[in-house]
């Protein structure tokens, strides 16, 4: 049985705007004088030989080709009604009834119009159960965590999941994987797998200011059409799983290194005090005053090792909130206002308006305490510690370290300088540039590498600038969240 819409019609008739076959006219006239042209030539044969009179012959010669045409002529009329049939079943709404066969004196061969009907019905399940399977397989895909990367002939992309997206970039897709991608190795896994291969897995880095580690499998499609996919790429971000390993390594390595000097004396003293010194009073309490710094120095150390260990873990992962830096910079400030006031040094702060920072607050603070403490403890006495911040435009000369909107701090301190060798060596860990004096003044060695690494994730740049004996300024670029000019009214309603 076929679906029959309410308001059945002729379908003889072209429908509107519909695609209408050529008028069966000429081609019938055409047909019924080739069809006809072996009879008359029969009749012209019999005529010459005898045996038909002419005058018969000419009424034989009228007869056939008027039957001839009638003939055809339905042919052709149920020729026509089957392709404009055809052409509504192809151009009728999935979701809508399918159009009635032709009927009255233009009704199909028995059987051929159910026939059709059927083949169209099951099709029309066939595209729909195909559209709710892309459409499953694409909430599959864009769910996925993890980058998925489908690749057809040539390297060429054609499709990304919102991962692989947020990872390599939007503009990749029906573009060549090497432009996104450009590590050898991956490259040569896609070539294997493209040649006939199965599958492949290799690792490789995303370079960029934070590293990345990525493992990535490289799997073979079945080939169903030649613009579909031949292979797909799965990545894995093993970032977070390298950094822990790493992170574990040098916390050992380091611990070993950097507590063994307190530890030995610890250890000492605590044996001079239970020998030699037992019964010496003025030898027990010089000594338990340097086994309390040893202590004290100790737990600075493990405090900052793991501090480090803790944002290196989450370096790849960029904060998600806004901090008011010039906020910040007054709250650090007030803080380390004895500490200033024992070197006979006063901190000043000048603040233009600032957009708001992309950033953790409690991060970004440490990385202006261990700024503002070494400038303390580094700069000369009874000098004045200068803290400026400024909004940064894109486009502007000193805005091409960070690359886009954001906030210069700078942290100037008057004091010997920093030779230019040390420069590139300051924000590694451990260290120093006179370790003897950085002990004596409590530093760990860790403060500017954990001052790096907050940056780093952060997305943000750190300048050092220095000569000797004409101190040193300590520059931080951080990427704003808000232009400039709306920090500026921010700034004006805020002091209003």
């Amino acid at each position: 049985m076929t679906d029959e819409s309410p308001d059945s019609e002729d379908l003889t008739k072209a429908p509107p705007g519909g695609n209408e076959p050529a008028p069966h006219y000429g081609r019938l006239a055409l047909a019924t004088v080739l069809l006809s042209l072996p009879v008359m030539l029969v009749f012209v044969v019999l005529v010459m030989d005898g045996d038909l009179s002419l005058p018969a012959a000419a009424i034989s010669a009228a007869v056939v080709p008027l039957l001839m045409a009638v003939i055809l002529n339905q042919h052709f009329r149920r020729v026509e009604a089957s392709t404009r049939y055809l052409s509504r079943l192809r151009e009728a709404d999935d979701d809508g009834p399918l159009p009635a066969a032709p009927s009255g004196g233009d009704l199909l061969s028995p059987g051929l119009s159910d026939a059709i009907a059927e083949t169209a019905r099951q099709q029309r399940e066939r595209r729909h159960d195909q559209r709710d399977t892309m459409a499953m397989n694409a909430a599959v895909l864009a769910g996925l965590p993890d980058p998925l990367i489908l690749v057809g002939e040539n390297r060429r992309v054609l499709r990304l999941n919102p991962a692989a997206e947020a990872l390599l970039g939007h503009d990749l897709a029906g573009r060549d994987l090497a432009l996104g991608l450009r590590n050898p190795s991956l490259l040569a896994a896609v070539e294997a797998v493209l040649a006939g291969g199965e599958q492949e897995a290799v690792e490789f880095t995303i370079p960029g200011k934070v590293e990345r580690s990525i493992a990535a499998r490289v799997l073979s499609l079945p080939i169903a059409a030649p613009q579909q996919a031949r292979l797909m790429i799965a990545l894995y971000d093993l970032t977070g799983v390298k950094q822990s390993e790493r992170m574990r390594a040098d916390f050992v390595a380091n611990v070993s290194h950097e507590l063994r000097t307190p530890l030995s004396s610890l250890i000492g003293f605590i044996e001079t005090l239970r020998g030699p010194a037992r019964e010496d009073p003025e030898a027990q309490a010089r000594f338990l005053k340097i086994m309390e710094e040893q202590s004290h120095r100790m737990s600075r150390l493990v405090d900052d090792l793991l501090s480090l260990s803790r944002i290196e873990l989450q370096e790849h992962t960029p904060p998600d909130g806004d901090c008011d830096i010039e906020q910040i910079l007054r709250s650090v400030a007030s803080t380390l206002e004895l500490e200033a006031a024992r070197y006979g040094m006063r901190i000043q702060i000048s603040c233009e308006a600032l957009p708001a920072v992309a950033g953790v607050h409690d991060e970004l603070t440490q990385v202006f305490q261990n700024l503002l403490d070494n400038a303390l403890k580094y700069g000369e006495e009874n000098t004045v510690i200068r803290v400026s911040a400024r909004p940064l435009a894109k486009e502007g000369a000193g805005e091409r370290r960070l690359g886009r909107a954001g906030v210069k701090v700078s942290v100037f301190n008057e004091g010997e300088g920093i030779e230019r060798e040390h420069i590139p060596r300051l924000t590694e860990r451990f260290y120093r540039i006179d370790s003897r004096r950085s002990r004596r003044l409590g530093g760990t060695g860790l403060g500017l590498a954990i001052v790096k690494h907050i940056i780093n994730r952060h997305r943000g740049v750190l300048e050092v600038e220095s000569r000797p004996d004409e101190g040193a300024t300590f520059s931080v670029y951080l990427p704003s969240i808000v232009p400039p000019a709306q920090a500026a009214e921010r700034s004006q309603t805020r002091a209003s």
